[in-house]
């Protein structure tokens, strides 16, 4: 099974984007969060990513964001079972990753999932971080949903993508609480600030670095920029 067979099984299950990395990109992986770590037997990484609702930005409400962000985590989760289903039938191992949720990092004070999907992202060449700590791809900037998919097939990787971050600091700028102050996201300024309750409904209340981003709808896709 080669590359295209694989980016064509995600699409037909509704990826919008699908990279593809060998494991020689995860050098730098934190231990204990390698592929290699989840899976041994790894020679592929596969990312794929849905595009989020760009009108949730809109939005004085954090609901619809919220809404949005929870149904895409249960729909890619589905479509990565889905899809190493269809692997094992066709004789070939594969396993997913969960698209949302993290663990504590005792050893570094941080929260991780058990492979980073937007590094993952980058290293398949979907996009590049930007200086906000978010994937930016050409399609549709920072405003798409990622998975990961780690499998032992030896597949072609993909080539990565230039930068498009100028480092104009806007994200840096509008935080309410100065997580992008130093090189590395604070994260538990962000989401102390950033999630929580609201009359006991949980919701992602703050994505300023986001909606600031002059790249969050990417290079190519103008369909919903403003002036």
């Amino acid at each position: 099974m080669k590359t295209q067979d694989i980016k064509k099984k995600l699409f037909d299950l509704g990826a919008d984007l699908c990279g593809i990395s060998s494991i020689d990109r995860f050098s730098g992986a934190p231990s204990g969060y390698h592929p290699l770590d989840i899976l041994p037997t790894c020679q592929s990484v596969i990312v794929f990513a849905v595009r989020f609702v760009s009108g949730t930005l809109a939005c004085k409400s954090a609901v619809p964001y919220t809404v949005v962000r929870n149904i895409l985590s249960d729909k890619m989760d589905k479509m990565a079972v889905q899809f190493c289903i269809d692997m094992e039938k066709a004789g070939i191992l594969a396993v997913p990753t969960r698209t949302s949720g993290s663990e504590w990092d005792e050893r570094t004070g941080r929260s991780r999932n058990i492979i980073s999907a937007k590094h993952a992202a980058e290293a398949a060449g979907l996009g590049r971080i930007g200086r906000h700590s978010l994937l930016i791809t050409p399609e549709f900037g920072s405003m798409v949903w990622l998975s990961v998919i780690l499998t032992e097939l030896e597949l072609e990787p993909d080539e990565l993508k230039e930068s498009v971050c100028t480092n104009c600091n806007l994200c840096v700028q509008i935080c309410p609480v100065n997580a992008l102050e130093q090189d590395s996201l604070d994260q538990s300024a962000c989401s102390g600030y950033a999630f929580g309750e609201v009359n006991k409904d949980w919701r992602i209340n703050c994505h300023k670095c986001r909606d600031i981003c002059p790249f969050n709808l990417g290079t190519e896709n103008s369909i919903f920029k403003r002036p």
